[in-house]
């Protein structure tokens, strides 16, 4: 069909857009492009039935100020319904900062809960059965310390801890390439991921040991497709470091998830969920030699927190019900939906509600769950599968080219791509070439509204006198001897194989683990690894 002149619509990937599809538009070999849900290569589903018989994990993320307050939040989610837990954690605890350093100033249970010991652990998860509760922990480059701190609460609890389920994010290379809480080099980083690996599949089978993240490149600035193409390629390096360390790959490849964004384009949004399941199942057989069942592409979702705006905050709502559609028809395993005003401030309880809500109302009322991939056999979704996996699969080979994730970064290739797209986004929202509801058209006079602010100060110093607390407590010289056995076992991680743990050498968890008893703190845990190891500095 022919169009208008000047009418040459993209999706924000810059896949081109026809008026209308028909059947020799999207041609594509059922086996070999689609299969039945449940069936490899997954794109329509990693379940035979996907949400008929059971629906995704609802898992709000919440963490401000202290562990009680977050404590409080928990419970009143689980109370609405909420299905699982999922922890967001301030900065200085991200970036091994103890509260009571001076670095963490004014950061202290701002963006997350704060916690420097695994007390703080206890009070957070205080009458959580953890047995029986799943909780995600987004945290990176302190992941091994705050898992061990929830592996010695369940301990001091009595709880085994091949009985606990969840996951930690782990995923390091997306810190270097997008969102900036690292703190070692990124070879010794991996090194501790492997191990983190390796611990998991031996005495964790319920744990996740690292959720590969998209979420925070596509929040960086990043498009569809390279949310997809950048997540792979940490994808392959973080699975060659971990059979480079002695790993099978089917030992571990089962617990490996993922955590994407969805925006605001139903239709691409759906597609990148279905794209991703194809890619990575096509990556870890002919890769890796991964048995089937190590294809299966599991992944959390999260509605944009970038797509959500200060002006006519409840036009945040309808965005967010957008996308969780989008994240449900792509066939997610778990989703958070955002607070309509978390472009203002941390969400409110009512907020925080009505998020969840939204969710429910999907599962319950809209019909979408009734059968596995309802949008299968679109010829314009198929299309869009079809390009997104094209599109991705030209930047991993870059990629490649590079000699991975690793060297590209150091090669600034993730950042300079990302930071052309985000660049160009803003410039079509400014040109008015891309509508933002309420900010770029159809505005009104109205500010945005003023939430009130928490009072950050009080929380600082209670969340100090704690700490001071626990170190006035401790037994100093098993403290030290743990610390030391910590340094010792990252010296030995330093010295081999370019960093890479190889059988038979210190495990560093269990040593962490046994820092944590002693009440270290994770600024203490951080600073131990860092003697051996030092600070990354970026390239500029």
């Amino acid at each position: 069909m022919s169009l208008p002149p000047g009418d040459d619509r993209t999706t924000p990937s810059g896949i081109p857009i026809d008026v209308v599809y028909r059947p020799g538009d999207g041609t594509f070999d059922y086996e070999r492009e689609l299969g039945d849900p449940g069936q490899f290569p997954y794109t329509r589903g990693v379940q035979p039935t996907m949400f008929r018989n059971r629906l995704w994990t609802m898992r709000q993320y919440a963490g401000f100020g202290t562990a009680a307050e977050t404590n409080a939040r928990f419970k009143h989610l689980l109370a609405a319904g909420q299905t699982g837990l999922s922890v967001a954690f301030d900065l200085p605890t991200q970036m091994g900062i103890d509260s009571d350093s001076p670095r963490a100033l004014g950061e202290v249970g701002r963006v997350g809960v704060a916690i420097d010991t695994v007390e703080d652990m206890h009070t957070l998860l205080d009458g959580i059965p953890l047995a029986d509760v799943s909780t995600s922990m987004t945290i990176n480059s302190t992941a091994s310390t705050l898992l061990a701190m929830y592996i010695v609460v369940a301990e001091e609890r009595g709880i085994a801890r091949e009985n606990l389920s969840g996951t930690i994010q782990n995923d390091i290379l997306k810190e270097y390439i997008a969102r900036g809480t690292y703190i070692y080099p990124p070879a010794p980083s991996l090194a501790l991921i492997a191990e983190v690996f390796r611990f998991c599949a031996a005495e964790m089978p319920n744990w996740n040991p690292i959720s590969i993240s998209g979420y925070h490149i596509r929040e960086a600035g990043a498009t569809a497709a390279q949310e997809l193409a950048f997540t792979f390629a940490n994808t392959v390096e973080y699975v060659t470091r971990a059979v480079a360390a002695g790993l099978h790959i089917d030992r571990f490849a089962p617990r490996i998830s993922f955590f994407f964004a969805a925006h605001n384009d139903l239709f691409e949004e759906i597609a990148k969920f279905r794209a991703a399941r194809r890619i990575y199942a096509r990556i870890m057989r002919d890769r890796f030699g991964a048995s089937d069942a190590s294809c299966r592409m599991r992944f959390h979702t999260q509605t944009g927190g970038v797509t959500l705006q200060a002006q006519q905050p409840l036009n945040n709502v309808v965005r967010v019900t957008i996308q969780a559609l989008a994240a449900v028809l792509g066939g997610t395993q778990s989703l958070h939906t955002n607070g309509y005003d978390e472009a203002l401030a941390l969400p409110t309880a009512d907020a925080a509600t009505l998020a969840l809500r939204t969710q429910q109302i999907v599962a319950y009322e809209s019909g979408v769950t009734g059968t596995a991939d309802p949008l299968a056999g679109s010829y314009y979704v198929e299309h869009l599968t079809s390009e997104l996996e094209r599109a991705a699969m030209e930047l991993i080979a870059k990629v490649d080219d590079i000699g991975g994730s690793e060297r590209a970064i150091a090669a600034t290739f993730f950042q300079e791509e990302i930071a052309r797209s985000a660049y160009a986004q803003q410039l079509a929202v400014e040109r008015g070439d891309t509508t933002i509801v309420g900010v770029n058209r159809f505005g009104d006079a109205e500010p945005p509204p003023v939430m009130p602010a928490p009072e950050y100060s009080r929380l600082e110093r209670e969340q100090v006198s704690r700490l001071t607390a626990v170190r006035s407590s401790r037994n100093s010289r098993a403290l030290q001897n743990t610390l030391d056995a910590v340094r010792n076992g990252a010296a030995t991680y330093a010295s081999q194989r370019g960093g890479i743990p190889v059988r038979g050498q210190a495990q560093l968890m269990s040593r962490i683990i046994d820092a944590v008893r002693a009440r270290a703190s994770a600024g203490e845990i951080s600073d131990a690894l860092e003697a051996e190891w030092g600070r990354y500095t970026p390239a500029i």
